[in-house]
């Protein structure tokens, strides 16, 4: 893939937290994770069906330390409506990362060992290039006009970001739900950079096709500021994001996991409301089509022979989206395919929140896993 670097630190430059964004070296220093986070620039991106964008920008976070050799790294992919803060804290309000019972010293995913990069995905809307970046090629925000891109473009400019960073092998390509897309995206399309992948919540091939995409616009467009995608001088669509956002929430099980703070159920519905209005404010409308638009399209399923990894397949017992009846037919298909994998299913109340919010019930899994793949490498 053609591609050069801008000007943002690569390797040798990681351990020199002050030059790295939003952390303090004396932060740093004394945070055990060694969290950190920065963009990185790819020029002259080439997407799968020709496009060349001149630039990309892809924002990251790290946690641990690099060995030597290159061949620590952890890649830790997240999903559709959600952002690369995965372990630790961060912002304003400490944000608690979304897999951080997982992610750090001595956890199931070991920071003294390992070296985790956690990549906001081409398209997202938490400082990767998205369709409210400016399009060069007008001076305006892309919008609607933002390129297609697929998981295999989406994974590409996350190599490329490993590339820079001077990782050359991965233990491990980890994460859930949407990330669980991009897991089997890595699995088929780098077969050989990884030793393992960890793919929850999911399934190795999209769902709802083009049909699903049309309904997804047709519901922002009932949002008065739409105007076709082209809304970034109106006032944005935050309404219907808002009422869009209750809605995902309470499918992935907000509901239950809110009940022991707020067990009347005006206040949780308050606070349900609350957390998607803090979400319509930041996520881009135009995100959820073109990443909406590369799920429906996702198939690692039909190139399932070409995955050399070791795979945990992992699903939770709540789970509405991906519930645990697909399991059979995945594992039939990874075993048909030669692939060595294994099931676990969370035993969780939380749905498709489960692989976060239930960290515990299967970090000892995930651990074992994890270091059975630490031996092999």
């Amino acid at each position: 893939m053609p591609a050069s670097f801008g000007r943002r630190p690569l390797l040798a430059a990681i351990p020199a937290a002050s030059v790295l964004a939003g952390v303090a070296p004396a932060q740093a220093q004394s945070d055990p994770l060694k969290r950190r986070e920065a963009t990185f620039t790819i020029k002259d991106f080439k997407l799968e069906s020709g496009t060349v964008m001149p630039e990309v920008t892809i924002a990251y976070e790290t946690y641990g330390t690099p060995a030597p050799d290159g061949r620590n790294g952890v890649l830790l992919t997240h999903g559709y409506t959600s952002g690369q803060h995965m372990a630790g804290r961060a912002g304003a309000n400490g944000a608690e990362g979304s897999w951080d019972g997982l992610v750090g010293p001595g956890k199931a995913i070991d920071t003294d060992r390992l070296f985790v990069v956690s990549s906001n995905m081409l398209g997202s809307s938490f400082g990767s290039t998205n369709p409210a970046f400016r399009n060069p090629a007008t001076g305006k925000p892309y919008g609607p006009d933002f390129p297609d891109i697929t998981l295999v473009d989406i994974v590409n400019a996350q190599k490329a970001l490993l590339d820079g960073l001077g990782v050359k092998h991965l233990v491990a390509v980890a994460g859930p739900s949407f990330g669980g897309y991009q897991t089997f995206q890595w699995g088929v399309t780098h077969p050989d950079f990884m030793d393992g992948l960890v793919a929850v919540v999911s399934a190795p091939k999209g769902s709802g096709g083009e049909a699903a995409v049309k309904s997804l616009v047709d519901v922002l467009a009932k949002d008065p500021n739409w105007n076709g995608g082209h809304y970034y001088d109106k006032g944005g669509v935050t309404g219907i994001l808002t009422e869009m956002r209750v809605a995902t929430l309470k499918r992935y099980g907000i509901d239950e996991q809110l009940a022991a703070k707020f067990p009347d159920k005006d206040a949780r519905e308050a606070e349900i409301k609350r957390r998607a209005e803090t979400w319509s404010k930041v996520f881009d409308a135009n995100s959820l089509v073109v990443l909406r638009k590369a799920s429906v399209r996702f198939d690692a399923e039909k190139d399932m022979p070409k995955i050399k990894a070791k795979v945990l397949y992992v699903l939770s017992r709540t789970d509405k989206l991906f519930p645990p009846s697909i399991a059979p037919d995945v594992m039939a298909k990874l075993k048909a395919a030669g692939v060595s994998a294994d099931y676990f299913e969370i035993d969780s109340d939380f749905g498709h929140s489960a692989s976060g919010l239930d960290a515990a019930k299967w970090a000892p899994r995930l651990k074992a896993f994890m270091v059975g793949l630490m031996k092999r490498s």
